[in-house]
């Protein structure tokens, strides 16, 4: 009797820390953009009226060290190279890659520019946002804007539509429709 209600025991904390684990999950390590949110508040500060075009790697293949967003840490010895498991590893002959996460870019691009204080139906709380931004793979934003067509070899390769899948651009204007600043009469 006694191995049952052990047994019934070890269900119920078992069911329990499922319910637990479900209200309260175990958080995620992440890796933060702080320099690329300095970045975009000093660009907004200094041009507000900016258009920004920028391109970067969207992820990064086999990266050891974990957490969302986490380095690709690399260094290269002797022509060949090798990648580390932690960033302490580097010893200041690294190179540190961090992926870009280009929803939270936009986010953050977003948040430094402001929002409008306008809007077009009163009582309405969503806010006007001030930028038009978009986010192509970087194959569509050569096809978009470069010159594929005076770009492709011979049998038929092209580098700049066929490489660098793990890049993207990003395309950030003001908008029009927004005042950037209030007339006084």
């Amino acid at each position: 009797m006694n191995e049952d209600k052990a047994s019934v025991s070890e269900k119920l904390t078992f069911a329990a820390k499922g319910v637990l684990s479900k209200v309260f999950p175990k958080p995620r390590r992440a890796w933060l953009p702080t320099g690329c949110l300095k970045l975009m508040d000093t660009l907004h500060q200094a041009l507000p009226s900016m258009s920004l075009i920028a391109s970067d790697f969207s992820y990064l293949p086999d990266v050891s060290i974990p957490g969302d967003r986490a380095p690709l840490v690399s260094s290269k010895k002797d022509g060949k190279t090798s990648d580390h498991r932690n960033y302490f590893d580097a010893q200041g002959d690294a190179d540190i890659f961090f992926p870009t996460d280009f929803r939270l870019l936009e986010q953050i691009d977003h948040n430094c520019a402001g929002f409008s204080k306008e809007q077009k139906n009163p009582g309405a709380f969503k806010p006007v946002k001030k930028r038009r931004t978009i986010i192509l793979d970087t194959a569509a934003f050569m096809e978009e804007f470069g010159m594929p067509l005076k770009t492709r070899t011979k049998d038929g390769y092209n580098p700049l539509l066929d490489d660098f899948k793990n890049t993207k651009f990003y395309l950030s204007v003001p908008t029009h429709n927004v005042p950037t600043h209030s007339r006084r009469n």
